[in-house]
This record gives C-alpha cells, sequence and structure tokens, in this order.
C-alpha cells in the first residue's frame, strides 16, 4: 500500500477520533431544575391525612392553583407556633432544603397565642416577631423568596354578625415584619374576615369544620371546629392567597395556573 493510500485509509479513523475527543471536552448540559415553594406555617396551612377528611389545610390545596413548573413542600405541621416549630429542628430541616431562587411562605398566629402552653406560646411584640424576622432574615441570605401571611380568622361572629377578631395583635406584628423587612405580605386575614363577612354565619358553615353527625364515616358524631377548613375551604383561601400573589404581581405569579 502507497503512503498516500495508507493516509486516506485512516481519514476517516482520525474524523471519528477528533469526535470522540471533541464530545469528551465539551462541558456536559446542566438540567434546569425547578424552583420550590416551601409552605410553613400551622394546622389551616398543613396537608391533612385523608382519615381527617373533610378537613384540609389551605397550602394543601394550593399545589391546584400551580404549574408543574415549580415543586411544592408543606412543612406546616398541626399545633406548631413559631416557637414550636423553630425549636423542634423544623425551621433548620427547611432551611437545608433551600436554595438561591425557592419561595418560602410563611403564616403562624393561632398557636402562637397559646400562653398556657410555654412550648408554643411566644408573645406578640417580642418573641413572635423576633422569630418571625429571623426567618425572613435566614430566608434572604440564601437568595430565596420569603412571602409572610397573616393567620386567617376563626369562624367567630359579634351578635350583630360582624366577624369576630379572635387573634389579638398577631396579624399586625405579621404586617410589622413584612414592612420593615420590605418582604411580600398576603393579608389572608383581611381577606378570610371579607370571605366570612359574605358567607355570614350560616353560610360560613360550609367553609370550616361544622360537620353533622352521619356525613362522613370517619366521623361519626360530626364535629363542631370553626378554626379548621373543610375541602371547600381551603381551596377558598387558596385561592385568595393566589389572587394576593397576582395583585401585586409577585414573581410566584409567574407559576399560577
Amino acid at each position: 500500500m502507497t503512503s498516500t493510500s495508507f493516509l486516506h485509509s485512516l481519514t476517516p479513523l482520525l474524523a471519528a477520533a477528533a469526535l470522540l475527543v471533541g464530545c469528551a471536552t465539551q462541558a456536559p448540559v446542566e438540567e434546569a431544575t425547578k424552583p420550590t415553594l416551601f409552605l410553613v406555617g400551622d394546622s389551616t396551612m398543613a396537608d391533612q391525612p385523608k382519615e381527617k377528611y373533610p378537613e384540609t389545610g389551605w397550602g394543601q390545596a394550593l399545589p391546584e392553583y400551580l404549574t408543574d413548573d415549580i415543586e411544592v413542600e408543606n412543612h406546616a405541621k398541626n399545633g406548631r407556633s413559631t416557637k414550636s416549630f423553630i425549636d423542634e429542628g423544623r425551621w433548620e430541616a427547611v432551611m437545608e432544603r433551600l436554595q438561591a431562587g425557592d419561595f418560602v411562605v410563611m403564616g403562624f398566629g393561632h398557636n402562637d397565642q397559646k400562653d398556657y402552653d410555654e412550648t408554643r406560646y411566644a408573645a406578640p411584640w417580642t418573641d413572635y416577631r423576633a422569630n418571625l424576622e429571623r426567618m425572613v432574615d435566614d430566608v434572604l441570605a440564601r437568595g430565596a423568596k420569603p412571602i409572610l401571611v397573616t393567620s386567617i380568622y376563626r369562624r367567630a361572629f359579634t351578635d350583630d354578625g360582624q366577624p369576630e377578631a379572635t387573634l389579638g395583635d398577631y396579624p399586625e406584628v405579621t404586617r410589622a415584619v413584612a414592612s420593615e423587612r420590605g418582604v411580600p405580605l398576603v393579608d389572608l386575614n383581611v381577606m378570610t374576615r371579607q370571605l366570612l363577612l359574605d358567607a355570614g354565619v350560616m353560610g360560613s358553615a360550609n367553609i370550616y369544620m361544622q360537620i353533622p353527625a352521619g356525613e362522613y364515616a370517619n366521623l361519626p358524631d360530626g364535629k363542631d371546629d370553626n378554626t379548621h377548613l373543610q375541602r371547600r375551604g381551603a381551596r377558598q383561601v387558596a385561592e385568595l392567597f393566589v389572587q394576593g400573589v397576582r395583585r401585586q404581581s409577585l414573581p410566584l405569579a409567574d407559576y399560577i395556573r
């Protein structure tokens, strides 16, 4: 074989080798990761087990209103206050998973006001305020996006049919922290007050856990609960949250259906 023929026979092999080298030296293409929406709060937001149906946290209903381009992790837990959520290591567990660009929705107050329980009580203008400030600062330090929400109204009415405020200063403290830290606030306290006002005493029974005896097999004696939401109520509150996000044109609005 002549030298010229030998070189021609090597050409395809050399080209293939060059292609393999080129592929090997190219940086691998990284898949885009979805942001995560972390929900942090109490039972009014938490995922409830099927054994408790129709009780449903509004955070449990929220994924219905979001696109598949965002993941949702609901870390809200029954009975938790800002104090117990932090003391039990639940907040740290969220921080360990939090990445830049993620979202954290924080809503407490119902259990913080239980001054008979030292494991949960956080005085509104001192401990509760400091706990919320810490949470907001931690989220911001990690390059994530905090959203504060005020506590939803309990189903309570005055003698003249007006929704009765039962949460003391906790909603106002949440508003103050949002303002001072310059972070978004969705005022579910104001919005659920209007929801109660529109529904009235009788109509609001279908929003909260006012369950007649015999309606559900898991609740043979019914239930008289004016704090927690039925499935339909959870969806209504989730819709209110979505409306608040859209109204303020928050970055989270990009992930709403």
